[in-house]
């Protein structure tokens, strides 16, 4: 019985890590829950696989023409993706697995016939959070299918990304963000990493009013 691979995954926050890519290359289809957060890592996830995506609260204009929520069939299978899960807008019986992303939160929760499916975050590691995606196997004509959860393991941050002085540069970085610098400039500017200075730009514009405990505590280990 000839058997499908899609691959699940979400909140990806401009982080496409190698171990990531080499399971999307072993899947047929790819569904992505949101916060993809570039337009150069959606091209690369759907040029692996073709790719299914929605918009997440971190995909800011450049994502204007990915749909907030999405209903496809895949293999028999009757799937409906958004961001975040308080957004759902169907009920039960009109999908078997209803996918969402936002918390970085790995869940499986079974509502009656309904799968309700958080693949985690395979993005930038927050504190005390796991690296997380899955892999969905569908066996063909039956409407069965079983979910395998993969945890990426993290890898090492590098020294120079995290200075000593962080709170003083995370200051720097917002500051230099809201004279219009671009991201090469503000990295040169307060000498880190550009990857370190989209981690601190994409926590704080998509969290209003949170403060440097809160920017801290999200930050990649």
């Amino acid at each position: 019985m000839t058997k499908h691979r899609i691959a699940i995954l979400s909140d990806t926050h401009d982080l496409l890590r190698p171990e990531v890519k080499e399971i999307l290359a072993s899947c047929e289809v790819i569904l992505h829950a949101g916060d993809i957060m570039s337009k150069g890592i959606m091209e690369e996830i759907n040029g692996i696989a073709p790719t299914y995506f929605v918009r997440g609260n971190a995909d800011k204009e450049w994502a204007e023409d990915l749909p907030q929520e999405l209903k496809i069939e895949l293999f028999g299978i009757r799937f409906y993706i958004v961001h975040n899960k308080k957004f759902i807008s169907i009920s039960n019986d009109e999908a078997d697995v209803i996918l969402y992303g936002h918390t970085h939160k790995y869940e499986e929760k079974r509502v009656g016939n309904t799968l309700y499916f958080n693949p985690g975050s395979c993005g930038p590691r927050r504190v005390h959070q796991e690296i997380t995606m899955a892999v969905m196997t569908v066996e063909e004509g039956t409407k069965t299918f079983t979910i395998e959860r993969i945890d990426i393991a993290q890898t090492p941050v590098k020294q120079e990304q995290k200075p000593k002085d962080i709170t003083t540069v995370i200051k720097g970085i917002i500051k230099d963000m809201r004279a219009n610098r671009k991201v090469e400039d503000i990295a040169k500017r307060n000498h880190v990493t550009e990857e370190f200075v989209r981690q601190v730009l994409q926590i704080y514009t998509t969290h209003p009013g949170i403060d440097m405990d809160g920017i801290l505590n999200r930050l990649p280990e």
